[in-house]
C-alpha cells in the first residue's frame, strides 16, 4: 500500500555554466545544486540538470538528485530522476525513484511524485513504498538551514 510523504524544499546553492552555446541554438547548461528538505522527507539532495532554453527564457530540464537523509522515519539514501520545464516563473518536475538506489531501510524504495516551484518552501509529494520495512523506524534529525530564493 502506498504511503504519501509531504514536505518542503528551499534551493541552497545553485551553481549553472553553459554547456553548449552558438548563435542561432537554443542556450543549454549544467547545474550542479544543493537542496534542503523539510517534513516527512528529512536531509540534502545534490542534483545535476541539464537544460535547454528556448528565447522566451523558458526551458526543460532533466536531472539525478541523491537525497541522504530519511523519509517518515526511515533513514537512508535515494536516487530520483527529474524530468521538468521552467516558464512563467514556475519550475515544473515530475520525479521517480530509481529503483535499487536506495541504501539502508530505503534499500527497496520506490515512489513517483512531482512539485511546483515558484520560491522559497516550495511543496512536494512523493507516493513511495518502502518494500519489507515495517518496523525499525529511525528519528532523523537535520541541521538547520537558512532560507534561500531559488533563481533559474
Amino acid at each position: 500500500m502506498s504511503t504519501f510523504a509531504n514536505a518542503t524544499f528551499n534551493i541552497e546553492s545553485w551553481d549553472e555554466k553553459p554547456l553548449h552555446e552558438k548563435k542561432g541554438l537554443p542556450k543549454m547548461t549544467r547545474v550542479s545544486a544543493v537542496v534542503s528538505y523539510r517534513g516527512d522527507i528529512e536531509g540534502e539532495g545534490r542534483v545535476e540538470y541539464l537544460m535547454s532554453y528556448c528565447e522566451d527564457g523558458s526551458a526543460s530540464f532533466l536531472g539525478m538528485e541523491r537525497i541522504s537523509g530519511g523519509i517518515a522515519g526511515y533513514h537512508g539514501s535515494f536516487v530520483l530522476q527529474h524530468a521538468g520545464t521552467f516558464s512563467d516563473g514556475t519550475a515544473k518536475s515530475s520525479f521517480s525513484v530509481i529503483p535499487g538506489s536506495g541504501t539502508d531501510k530505503l534499500a527497496k524504495l520506490r515512489g513517483q511524485g512531482e512539485y511546483a516551484a515558484t520560491d522559497c518552501d516550495t511543496p512536494m509529494t512523493l507516493q513511495y513504498d518502502i518494500d519489507g520495512v515495517e518496523e525499525g523506524r529511525e528519528t532523523v534529525l537535520a541541521p538547520p538551514v537558512p532560507a534561500a530564493k531559488m533563481t533559474v
